[in-house]
């Protein structure tokens, strides 16, 4: 009996000691921010694709504010830690995040996607290291029924037709409207500042950098800084708070709230100006950004991208996700439920798509034309300086040529710091 004791109590010693080697279940990372609604969205494609693989994936709940979500990627990529295995960047983070090795590189075609986007930011030293989820580049939002009533055949072409365009309809709803503005956009002291002066300065044939070096100080940067300082202070058309507290949603609820006839925005706000309580329903086209005379239109790049973690342990069941995710099915399905622009091109073809999005056939052309800020590893510090100097110019407080050299001077002092590294 001592014996059996013996042999029993060894069995249950032996059978504890395995249950505590058991290793917990192997599974997939996927950081994803955004508000709630979109990741309650992303939950379902998440489960779906583990019903589909069985592969487990817990997906890891990000916060919506852009900067918290890059530092969230920032800490476990620079420890080399395994998780997350995939996640998704801003368009601006990619330069940093290849230059410094966090990208695995893809192997598959992608055929289908926007050829333009994916050589100005997904691709890093001739690999392929991102493909693009949500495309966005800016737009402009205009009023047909005011353009109709003042005798306006259709939205401007050229940026002069849009202050003329303003002009006119400003002086005269202003009668019964005293708040109502010609033009409503992003000139806060932050990254949609930046993107609102590329789209100008592009449309008079100017660029920021060229062959590597910043060139800020150039006659077509002047004279887009000049114009936009002009729409605020010299017609009037902009309202006094653009360069104060005019982003992205404060532009859209002017012109939502009917107190403007032409709005820049991305393309998220076309499905809020066409909802039943919106006042312009059905009184909303889009078209693209106006130019100088001469010159073509331009529209800056923005949008998410998704990547693989150089440091995942699990790179096959990563890449298989990673197609989940940009497949034409998932793709379609955030088009008709998050409004979101595919990174395909081919689901901008699909009957469905456009019955319900007609906007998508008018942005397949502008994103085959869009321009990226600068794709440098150390863009955030670029874009402090540039936000700051261009905002200064705004708001009066120097003229546009004074601000550019000073960004130009102070630009050219980061670039030798990280070029010394």
């Amino acid at each position: 009996m001592k014996r059996s004791a013996v042999w029993i109590l060894a069995l249950c010693l032996g059978l504890l000691l395995a249950g505590c080697r058991q290793q917990p279940e192997a599974r997939l990372t996927f950081a994803v921010g955004g508000a709630p609604a979109e990741l309650d969205v992303w939950e379902e494609f998440v489960r779906r694709f583990s019903v589909q693989t069985g592969i487990a994936v817990e997906m890891l709940r990000q916060p919506t504010d852009s900067n918290q979500r890059r530092q969230g990627l920032l800490i476990p990529l620079k420890s080399s830690q395994a998780d997350p295995d995939v996640f998704l960047m801003d368009v601006v983070w990619l330069a940093q995040f290849s230059a410094s090795g966090w990208l695995l590189p893809f192997d598959e075609a992608a055929a289908e996607f926007f050829p333009r986007v994916l050589d100005l930011v997904d691709r890093h030293g001739g690999e392929l290291v991102a493909l693009p989820v949500n495309v966005d580049a800016g737009l402009l939002y205009y009023r047909q029924d005011l353009l109709d009533r003042y005798g306006f055949v259709g939205p401007p072409a050229t940026w002069a037709e849009l202050v003329a365009q303003a002009r006119t309809v400003q002086t005269g709803e202003r009668s019964e409207h005293p708040g109502f503005w010609g033009y409503v956009w992003q000139g806060a002291e932050y990254e949609g500042l930046i993107c609102n002066f590329l789209e100008v300065a592009a449309s008079a044939g100017g660029e920021i950098v060229e062959d590597g070096n910043f060139v800020l100080d150039r006659p077509a940067n002047r004279q887009a800084l000049a114009f936009l300082t002009g729409l605020i202070h010299d017609e009037p058309i902009s309202p006094p708070n653009t360069f104060t507290q005019m982003k992205e949603e404060e532009v859209r609820e002017a012109f939502q709230g009917g107190r403007a006839l032409f709005e820049r925005n991305w393309p998220y706000a076309w499905a809020q100006h066409q909802a039943p309580s919106s006042p312009v329903a059905g009184k909303t086209g889009i078209a693209p950004l106006p130019h100088f005379p001469g010159e073509e239109s331009a529209a800056t790049l923005g949008g998410w991208h998704i990547g693989i973690s150089r440091y995942t342990d699990r790179p096959e069941q990563a890449r298989e996700l990673v197609r989940y995710v940009t497949s034409f099915a998932v793709q379609k399905e955030m088009a008709l439920r998050l409004g979101w622009n595919p990174g395909r091109r081919d689901v901008y073809r699909d009957p469905q798509v456009l019955a319900e999005l007609p906007y998508l056939e008018q942005l397949r052309g502008i994103f085959d034309h869009a321009v990226a800020r600068p794709v440098l590893p150390y863009y955030t510090q670029v874009s402090q300086v540039l936000q700051r100097h261009l905002n200064a110019a705004l708001a009066g407080w120097v003229p546009p040529e004074e601000a550019l050299r000073q960004a130009q001077a102070e630009i050219e002092a980061v670039t030798a710091r990280y070029r010394l590294h």
